[in-house]
Parts: C-alpha cells; structure tokens; sequence
C-alpha cells in the first residue's frame, strides 16, 4: 500500500491514480487529490507532510 500525499490515505497502487514527480511515482486515492497535488506537489512534499512511498 502507498499513501495519498494530499490526504495521507492508504491507496492500492495497482488501482490508484498515479503521478511522477522528479523521478518518483506518487499514487492518490482520487482524482481530485491528483489534480490539487500536480497543481502544487511542493505543498504535499514539505518535510512536515513528506510520506515515503
């Protein structure tokens, strides 16, 4: 299991929506976390929120 960076939810990879991001692969539970993570994926890779895949 991943977690959704944008909310931190426990995401399936092989069924989540899927983003890269200097050269890693982040998954997302909806959509809708994708968009708000590609629209600013700095905002959910800050230390405090960065979540290891």
């Amino acid at each position: 299991m991943a977690k959704d960076p944008v909310c931190n939810m426990d995401v399936d990879e092989k069924k989540a929506a899927k983003a890269d991001y200097k050269g890693k692969t982040y998954y997302f539970c909806s959509p809708s976390c994708q968009w708000a993570f590609n629209s600013n994926p700095k905002q959910f890779l800050s230390e405090k929120n960065k979540t290891e895949i």
